[in-house]
Protein backbone atom coordinates (compact mmCIF):
# COMPACT_ATOMS: atom_id res chain seq x y z
CA UNK A 1 0.00 0.00 0.00
CA UNK A 2 1.31 3.44 -0.91
CA UNK A 3 2.09 5.90 1.83
CA UNK A 4 1.94 9.64 1.73
CA UNK A 5 4.71 12.11 2.47
CA UNK A 6 3.63 15.62 3.41
CA UNK A 7 6.11 18.47 3.16
CA UNK A 8 5.37 21.68 5.02
CA UNK A 9 6.97 24.83 3.69
CA UNK A 10 6.46 28.16 5.40
CA UNK A 11 6.75 31.26 3.22
CA UNK A 12 6.35 34.70 4.74
CA UNK A 13 4.58 37.10 2.36
CA UNK A 14 5.72 40.59 3.30
CA UNK A 15 5.36 44.19 2.25
CA UNK A 16 8.48 46.34 1.96
CA UNK A 17 7.67 47.88 5.35
CA UNK A 18 7.76 44.44 6.96
CA UNK A 19 11.27 43.64 5.72
CA UNK A 20 14.18 44.16 8.07
CA UNK A 21 16.57 46.99 7.25
CA UNK A 22 19.16 44.43 6.14
CA UNK A 23 16.61 42.68 3.90
CA UNK A 24 15.66 46.03 2.30
CA UNK A 25 19.35 46.77 1.68
CA UNK A 26 19.92 43.32 0.19
CA UNK A 27 16.91 43.65 -2.13
CA UNK A 28 18.09 47.12 -3.16
CA UNK A 29 21.53 45.70 -3.99
CA UNK A 30 19.87 42.88 -5.96
CA UNK A 31 17.89 45.50 -7.90
CA UNK A 32 21.08 47.44 -8.64
CA UNK A 33 22.70 44.21 -9.79
CA UNK A 34 19.73 43.46 -12.05
CA UNK A 35 20.02 46.90 -13.63
CA UNK A 36 23.65 46.08 -14.51
CA UNK A 37 22.95 42.59 -15.88
CA UNK A 38 24.39 41.62 -19.26
CA UNK A 39 21.25 40.37 -20.98
CA UNK A 40 21.31 41.59 -24.61
CA UNK A 41 19.38 38.55 -25.90
CA UNK A 42 16.54 37.97 -23.44
CA UNK A 43 16.39 41.54 -22.08
CA UNK A 44 15.40 39.87 -18.80
CA UNK A 45 17.55 41.40 -16.07
CA UNK A 46 18.11 39.36 -12.91
CA UNK A 47 20.03 40.40 -9.82
CA UNK A 48 21.05 38.56 -6.68
CA UNK A 49 22.58 39.84 -3.46
CA UNK A 50 24.18 37.81 -0.69
CA UNK A 51 24.36 38.91 2.92
CA UNK A 52 27.37 37.33 4.57
CA UNK A 53 27.99 36.33 8.18
CA UNK A 54 29.92 39.57 8.80
CA UNK A 55 26.94 41.54 7.36
CA UNK A 56 28.87 42.54 4.25
CA UNK A 57 27.10 42.07 0.93
CA UNK A 58 28.09 40.57 -2.40
CA UNK A 59 26.13 40.76 -5.66
CA UNK A 60 25.75 38.99 -8.97
CA UNK A 61 23.61 39.27 -12.08
CA UNK A 62 22.77 37.20 -15.10
CA UNK A 63 25.44 37.06 -17.79
CA UNK A 64 24.23 36.01 -21.24
CA UNK A 65 26.23 34.81 -24.21
CA UNK A 66 25.47 34.46 -27.91
CA UNK A 67 26.07 30.74 -27.41
CA UNK A 68 23.06 30.52 -25.08
CA UNK A 69 24.15 27.62 -22.89
CA UNK A 70 27.31 29.54 -22.00
CA UNK A 71 25.48 32.20 -19.97
CA UNK A 72 24.95 32.09 -16.22
CA UNK A 73 22.12 33.06 -13.88
CA UNK A 74 22.46 35.82 -11.28
CA UNK A 75 22.30 33.49 -8.29
CA UNK A 76 25.10 31.25 -9.52
CA UNK A 77 27.19 34.23 -10.64
CA UNK A 78 27.00 35.65 -7.10
CA UNK A 79 27.60 32.33 -5.34
CA UNK A 80 30.50 31.20 -7.53
CA UNK A 81 32.22 34.60 -7.42
CA UNK A 82 31.83 34.73 -3.64
CA UNK A 83 33.22 31.23 -3.21
CA UNK A 84 36.15 31.97 -5.53
CA UNK A 85 37.05 35.17 -3.66
CA UNK A 86 35.95 34.36 -0.10
CA UNK A 87 35.71 30.57 0.14
CA UNK A 88 35.10 30.37 3.88
CA UNK A 89 32.52 33.12 4.37
CA UNK A 90 29.07 31.92 5.36
CA UNK A 91 25.95 33.25 3.70
CA UNK A 92 23.04 34.46 5.82
CA UNK A 93 20.65 35.50 3.06
CA UNK A 94 20.22 35.57 -0.70
CA UNK A 95 17.88 38.13 -2.29
CA UNK A 96 16.70 37.74 -5.89
CA UNK A 97 14.79 40.09 -8.17
CA UNK A 98 14.21 40.61 -11.90
CA UNK A 99 12.78 43.03 -14.42
CA UNK A 100 12.33 43.38 -18.14
CA UNK A 101 14.68 45.91 -19.73
CA UNK A 102 11.69 47.76 -21.21
CA UNK A 103 10.01 48.21 -17.80
CA UNK A 104 11.07 49.90 -14.59
CA UNK A 105 9.15 47.77 -12.09
CA UNK A 106 10.57 44.57 -10.69
CA UNK A 107 8.88 41.22 -11.25
CA UNK A 108 8.45 38.07 -9.20
CA UNK A 109 11.73 36.19 -9.38
CA UNK A 110 12.00 32.47 -8.82
CA UNK A 111 15.37 30.72 -9.07
CA UNK A 112 15.62 28.07 -11.78
CA UNK A 113 16.28 24.44 -10.88
CA UNK A 114 20.03 24.68 -11.46
CA UNK A 115 20.26 27.73 -9.19
CA UNK A 116 18.21 26.01 -6.50
CA UNK A 117 20.60 23.06 -6.57
CA UNK A 118 23.67 25.32 -6.33
CA UNK A 119 22.08 27.32 -3.52
CA UNK A 120 21.36 24.03 -1.74
CA UNK A 121 25.01 22.99 -2.14
CA UNK A 122 26.22 26.14 -0.39
CA UNK A 123 23.66 25.75 2.39
CA UNK A 124 24.78 22.14 2.82
CA UNK A 125 28.46 23.15 2.71
CA UNK A 126 28.11 25.73 5.47
CA UNK A 127 25.84 23.57 7.61
CA UNK A 128 23.46 26.44 8.33
CA UNK A 129 20.27 27.64 6.65
CA UNK A 130 20.39 30.47 4.15
CA UNK A 131 17.36 32.75 4.24
CA UNK A 132 15.90 33.34 0.78
CA UNK A 133 14.21 36.64 -0.10
CA UNK A 134 12.42 36.73 -3.43
CA UNK A 135 10.68 39.55 -5.23
CA UNK A 136 7.00 38.66 -5.23
CA UNK A 137 4.01 40.06 -7.09
CA UNK A 138 2.50 43.51 -6.50
CA UNK A 139 5.23 44.95 -4.28
CA UNK A 140 5.28 41.89 -2.03
CA UNK A 141 8.26 39.77 -1.05
CA UNK A 142 8.59 36.10 -0.20
CA UNK A 143 10.87 35.10 2.68
CA UNK A 144 11.82 31.44 3.03
CA UNK A 145 13.73 30.23 6.06
CA UNK A 146 16.00 27.92 4.11
CA UNK A 147 17.01 26.93 0.59
CA UNK A 148 15.54 23.54 1.54
CA UNK A 149 12.12 25.21 1.29
CA UNK A 150 12.83 25.91 -2.40
CA UNK A 151 14.25 22.45 -3.03
CA UNK A 152 13.02 19.95 -0.45
CA UNK A 153 14.52 16.94 -2.26
CA UNK A 154 18.15 17.88 -2.76
CA UNK A 155 20.99 16.00 -4.35
CA UNK A 156 23.97 16.03 -1.97
CA UNK A 157 27.30 14.25 -1.68
CA UNK A 158 25.55 11.52 0.31
CA UNK A 159 23.83 10.51 -2.94
CA UNK A 160 27.13 9.88 -4.74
Amino acid sequence: MASELNIHICIDVLSADELTQQEREAMSLAQQAANDAYAPYSNFLVGAALVLEDNSMFKGNNQENAAYPSGLCAERTALFALSANHPNKKIKLIAVTARRRSEQHFLPAMPCGACRQVMAEYEYKQGEPILVLLQGPEDKFYRLRSVADLLPFQFTKEHL
